[in-house]
């Protein structure tokens, strides 16, 4: 009895000291935690900011200590931040949809499936990316003007659509890459169809990486300004556009600025939230190295 109560004990001693080691920080997760936290301290001042009244606001030196107020965000709800919410909200999500139902089968040709010139194609969509915005917006104004869709939030959408598509196959091509070919060659021994093996086995494994491909697109289409600005006036207007009538010719009112981009970075933030856990197990996948 006594042998067993020594060799329970002795054997719990290296269980307790692995716990232990394990708790033990470490000098880079010092540095780390000193580096996320000065990531994050624009956002936390931000929103800070945003329960201030505008005295409170431009202070200087800063107020650290105020009485927290919500009329900033009451004035953005009354100067009509619903519609570039909503045309951002759609343009977003619609887009990013878009761009994984058309990347996701291009990226899966050029992996698994590979196609004839699949180096030429893949630098066909990067190349999309090597002209400046600023060198095709005027063509893209005539063309959209003349089918109709200036100030329309369609036009939005497809210029997203097409934005993000060359990024997410280039993406999601990584990710497929990291996937054995001897799985789709298993499940067409087994009598599997190529969609039911790219349905039930292929696309559970790379779920992590489409997470994080579709979080990619939504904050590149959420923060996207240069086309908005150009190509929306009052019905199609996104948040980014929404965000300068606030900067006026008299100066900077920080404190409702601070409160519509808090509203405006809450819906990016609340999806990074939600798919923190696919995202972490996507960005280490091998998409982005």
């Amino acid at each position: 009895m006594t042998t067993t109560i020594e060799k329970t004990t002795g054997g719990a001693a290296p269980a307790t000291a692995s716990k232990k080691k394990g708790r033990e920080f470490s000098p880079w997760s010092i540095v780390a935690w000193l580096v996320g936290l000065g990531f994050f301290f624009p956002v936390f001042w931000m929103i800070l900011t945003a329960f201030k009244s505008e005295a409170d606001a431009a202070t200087s030196p800063p107020k650290l200590f105020f009485t927290p107020t919500l009329d900033q965000f009451k004035a953005v709800f009354e100067q009509g931040i619903g519609t570039p919410l909503l045309n951002s909200l759609f343009a977003t999500g619609l887009s990013t949809l878009f761009v994984l139902l058309l990347g996701v089968p291009a990226a899966f040709a050029l992996s698994l499936r590979p196609v004839r010139k699949t180096q030429d194609a893949l630098f066909f969509f990067m190349s999309t990316k090597m002209l400046p915005i600023v060198a095709v917006i005027l063509p893209l104004y005539v063309i959209v003007s003349n089918i109709g869709l200036l100030d329309n939030i369609w036009a939005l959408v497809i210029l997203y659509t097409a934005m993000n598509l060359p990024i997410a196959v280039w993406m999601m091509r990584s990710f497929f890459l990291e996937v054995p070919g001897e799985l789709l060659e298993a499940a067409s021994l087994d009598g599997a169809s190529l969609w039911r093996s790219v349905r039930e086995v292929i696309l559970p494994l790379v779920s992590p990486g489409i997470a994080a491909t579709a979080l990619i697109c939504v904050i590149f289409a959420w923060n996207e300004f240069f086309f908005a600005v150009n190509l929306t006036a009052v019905n199609a207007q996104t948040m980014p556009v929404y965000l300068v009538g606030f900067i006026a010719g008299e100066g900077q009112y920080w404190a409702v600025l601070s409160a519509a981009a808090t509203m405006a970075a809450l819906p990016v933030i609340l999806c990074g939230w939600f798919a923190q856990n696919k995202l972490v197990r996507g960005l280490s996948f091998g998409a982005i190295k």
